[in-house]
């Protein structure tokens, strides 16, 4: 037995080995953990706090109250052309040489007013010799006349035949057709006197000058003296969609006078307002529309003739109508509604409503109730129950306020 080989020293090694690989598998375990618990308690407070409120806190947005008032049903956006109730272009109606000018260019005139004169010379000569005329005929029918009378007394005691009598009749007739002739050459002549000063047919301005003084201008030219356009009232003539038509009859035929809005063509400007005039007798079936002719005091002269306008008419008016901002407006497929705050919770519920009529910065819906408060800004998170905090204007933030409010304007409670 003495001389077997020993395994003893062989297992000795592998049990030391195991042993030294347990304990330096237990200490850096326990290194690993104690570092781990460093790091978690060196954790910022400020930092979980502030993950925290990224995670649940409440979304800000912007907001308004339901407004009730009245609002109109417009149809804008409307191109109109402003258009004279009158425009006239004077011409001559005698030919001569254009003595005077009476008027400025410019100048507004009223009916009756002299504004040039032709030479009015050969037409009082012609005027003369028609009444030198009517002169010589008149006396020529009174000497017929006397004579007839002479004849009818005669052949009433038979002492001419009754042949000299009817002669002296027709004598007495003919004398009487010239004396027409030469009264209607006289009238004729007047006329022609007068149409020597050229007159103003109407109220309006007149247009620049088109013929100097010294020219000799034709009779009914087709180049005008000048032109006159009727400025007050005036009128713009714009097209409405037919499906518009029944109710503005209906308007019209009730007696109410629609209003007209004329703004510039920036649509920023009110230039005047007047009032619907009439409608066209037929509707245009190549665009579908009928011409509406709206009539404007124009007082201030802000209308130009052939000026294009933006014309807003007013259909009807929506009284006490539920009044939003169109910003506060969401569409899903062909539904809208708004997202109305909670006050009391702070949260927002989406509420379908019914759009009437907008002016493009309100709008008239029905389905919500006045005073109501309503999202206009900040629907990127906004789901049904969630909570919200409404910013507070800007104004309000200079003013000392904090940038943040409770919705629905209540004070925040303590937690």
């Amino acid at each position: 037995m003495g001389n077997e080989p020993s395994n003893e020293k062989p297992k000795k090694s592998w049990l030391a080995w195991i042993v030294l690989l347990l304990v330096v598998l237990a200490v850096g375990g326990y290194f690993l953990s104690k570092r781990g618990t460093a790091t978690t308690s060196d954790a910022s407070p400020k930092a979980a706090g502030k993950k925290g409120r990224g995670a649940g806190g409440p979304i800000p947005v912007s907001a308004e109250k339901v407004k009730q008032g009245d609002m109109g049903v417009y149809i804008s956006d409307i191109l109109g052309t402003v258009t004279p109730v009158y425009t006239v272009s004077i011409t001559s109606r005698v030919a001569g040489q254009l003595m005077q000018v009476s008027y400025r260019e410019g100048q507004m005139v009223h009916k009756g007013d002299v504004l040039a004169v032709i030479d009015p010379g050969p037409y009082n000569a012609a005027l003369e010799q028609a009444e030198g005329q009517l002169q010589r005929d008149q006396a020529l029918l009174k000497n017929a006349r006397t004579d007839l009378a002479r004849y009818q007394a005669a052949y009433a005691q038979h002492a001419i035949p009754e042949q000299t009598m009817a002669t002296q009749e027709a004598t007495v007739n003919q004398d009487e057709g010239t004396v027409k002739l030469d009264q209607g050459n006289v009238d004729a002549a007047k006329v022609n006197v007068d149409y020597t000063k050229i007159i103003s047919p109407i109220d309006g301005r007149v247009g620049l000058r088109q013929v100097d003084p010294g020219n000799i201008v034709p009779a009914n030219g087709t180049a005008p003296l000048l032109t006159i356009t009727q400025l007050q009232p005036i009128t713009v003539i714009f097209s409405m969609a037919e499906d518009h038509i029944s109710e503005v009859v209906k308007q019209m035929h009730a007696g109410n006078k629609l209003k007209v809005q004329a703004l510039d063509r920036g649509n920023s400007t009110l230039l005047a307002e007047g009032t619907v005039l009439t409608l066209d007798n037929q509707i245009d079936v190549g665009t579908a529309t009928v011409k509406v002719r709206a009539q404007f005091a124009n007082s201030d002269l802000k209308l130009f003739p052939n000026e294009f306008v933006n014309a807003r008419l007013l259909v009807r008016t929506i009284n006490d109508a539920n009044i939003v901002p169109t910003a506060a407006l969401q569409r899903n497929n062909d539904a809208s509604y708004v997202y109305v705050i909670d006050p009391e919770t702070s949260t927002v519920l989406t509420r379908p409503v019914t759009v009437l009529t907008t002016d493009g910065l309100q709008a008239a819906v029905t389905g919500v109730k006045p005073d109501e408060t309503i999202v206009t800004d900040g629907f990127d998170k906004l789901q049904d129950k969630t909570k919200v905090v409404v910013k507070q204007p800007r104004a309000a933030q200079d003013n000392g306020a904090p940038d943040n409010a409770p919705a629905g304007g209540h004070k925040g409670h303590k937690q």
